[in-house]
């Protein structure tokens, strides 16, 4: 399927057709073919969990008439906050980045999970506004747009400490919900609190006092942890306060209180939490875990949903494609939502909501599938990523290749790497592309990329060495990047295509001189969350350093 080129990768002058030299690395034709690991049967009304597959975390989700909007969290990839549509809660498509020009947000400096956590999205009075933080930035902010699409505003910044902000709109005054240090000393590690203040939204200013809505968690004799991610809505009297504990690794969870007061004082649902995985057997097959930071929603139809992320690891706590976006009916009981029984599985499949048909969008984001982008349009698909906010052009697209410029080595947190890449959506996948390139000095290289963060990564492509063209794989595990494997490379074009199988890796090249297999049985264990640290997945593109 052609990829659409919907919008810039990066905006503006930012990117937009730089003068490079003739010898600079060429790139044709980017495929992509992934396949779940785990088998699932689709019946004709019925979707599959995730509806957005990879790396697409801490989803929230607003309705403004017939139509659903999604924010997801991008960190220090760039452009930045993906923002999706759907008439059906099940197919999505992506219509824009929130963060997409450099005078928004400025991520130099940054390391992948860094800068922009856990966007909110809601709507009033005509605007969209979205609430976020942006870690090593100034802190929460709120962005506006008339149109979900953009362009997005600049950042109004906001003087409070903390993360995970969210909106409350009662009417027309508007209350921001977030996670803050409590009003006491800690009493051990990962002790927060969610606090609650009116904003003004007329004069982007907050106002009055503050009030904290919940000190640790559900039940702060047990020492909960990392209580984050709040939403309230009102529904039959009660404002409900649902918010996300236990951190977000295997013993995440999603929790709700309730209070006929917007300021408290907020009662635990007994049975909490509303959605865990956490008592599961972890040797079960196909396991979906770390389930948690819900949003709930209510249809036009009165039907009520939750989107939160969770993983699909390939074994023990790994996994390399990041955190996942996965939707589930809310029931209700004795006045209290339920997102999953206690001790129930999350399912692949389930019924799809009483909402129209939609189409699937252009580009699939849920179950086997595959793409290819012919580099043929005038831009990128904003579905391209790359790492950090660019000050000076680093690619053009010209006659069906992507080119790249100069950029700084992976790991420079200085600068930025000419580096375009897309989500590893999933762990057993393909991805190949058609490099033309000749290095010149020893140390210049172009190829594929796999990069999970500036100290994890692998290369595979052409180098020099010694003087000599070489195609060669090497990866860098924290530590100082070492080689795996090299072989000697003819002059013309050469396609690279790198194969995922969970926790292994396969390299294959072909030349004029036919096809071979540089290395295989490649353990890529470190390009793992669980290895490399931090909150992204693996993103897949070209990538060039040269002089």
């Amino acid at each position: 399927m052609k990829l659409q080129t919907l919008a810039l990768l990066l905006s503006g002058a930012a990117l937009a057709s730089p003068a490079m030299a003739s010898d600079a690395p060429r790139f044709s034709r980017f495929s992509y073919d992934g396949h779940a690991q785990e088998k699932v049967t689709v019946g004709p009304n019925q979707y599959r969990n995730p509806i957005l597959s990879g790396y697409y975390p801490d989803p929230s989700v607003t309705r403004v008439g017939d139509d659903y909007y999604l924010v997801l969290s991008s960190f220090a990839h760039y452009p930045g906050l993906p923002i999706f549509r759907s008439k059906d809660l099940v197919n999505w498509t992506q219509i824009g980045n929130a963060i997409d020009r450099s005078e928004q947000l400025d991520f130099t400096g940054m390391r992948t999970s860094q800068a922009v956590f856990a966007p909110d999205i809601s709507y009033h009075d005509g605007v969209f506004y979205i609430v976020n933080t942006c870690v090593e930035c100034k802190g929460n902010f709120v962005i506006t747009a008339k149109d979900p699409a953009g362009p997005w505003s600049n950042p109004i910044w906001l003087p409070f400490e903390g993360i995970d902000p969210s909106i409350y709109w009662e009417g027309d005054k508007a209350y921001i919900v977030n996670n803050r240090a409590p009003a006491e000393p800690p009493r051990y590690d990962g002790h927060r609190a969610i606090w609650i203040q009116e904003y003004d939204w007329r004069a982007g200013k907050m106002v009055g006092d503050s009030t904290q809505l919940i000190n640790g968690g559900v039940d702060i004799s047990k020492k909960p942890v990392w209580i984050e991610g709040p939403h309230i809505f009102r529904k039959d009297g009660y404002y409900y306060l649902t918010a996300a504990e236990g951190g977000t690794s295997v013993n995440h969870s999603q929790v709700v209180l309730r209070s006929k007061s917007l300021r408290g004082a907020f009662v635990p649902y007994a049975d909490n939490p509303i959605l865990t995985q956490r008592d599961l057997d972890p040797a079960r097959p196909n396991p979906i875990t770390s389930a948690g930071h819900a949003t709930l929603l209510q249809t036009q139809h009165g039907d009520w949903y939750a989107t939160f992320l969770g993983v699909r690891p390939y074994e023990g706590d790994y996994y390399n494609i990041g955190r996942e976006t996965f939707l589930l009916p809310v029931t209700w009981k004795d006045g209290w939502p339920i997102i999953l029984p206690k001790g129930q599985p999350i399912p692949f499949v389930g019924t799809k909501p009483r909402l129209p048909a939609s189409a699937a969008g252009p580009l699939p984001t849920s179950g086997d599938f595959g793409y290819v982008d012919d580099f043929d349009g005038s831009t990128l698909g904003m579905q391209w990523v790359g790492v950090r906010t660019p000050k000076t052009p680093f690619y053009r697209l010209e006659r069906g290749d992507l080119v790249l410029g100069h950029g700084t080595p992976i790991g420079d947190l200085k600068g930025v790497p000419a580096f375009v890449g897309r989500r590893q959506q999933h762990h057993v996948a393909t991805i190949s592309t058609t490099l033309r390139f000749s290095p010149d000095t020893d140390g210049d290289r172009a190829g594929l990329v796999a990069m999970q963060s500036d100290l994890n990564y692998l290369f595979f492509g052409m180098t020099r060495i010694a003087g000599k063209p070489v195609v060669a794989l090497y990866a860098r595990d924290k530590g100082t990047e070492r080689m795996i494997a090299s072989a000697p490379a003819t002059a013309g074009p050469v396609t690279l295509t790198i194969r995922a199988d969970k926790d292994r890796m396969a390299f294959d090249y072909q030349t004029a001189a036919g096809k071979s297999t540089l290395a295989e049985n490649v353990d890529v264990r470190f390009l793992s969350t669980k290895a490399a640290g931090g909150f992204v997945g693996t993103v897949v593109g070209p990538y060039a350093w040269y002089r």
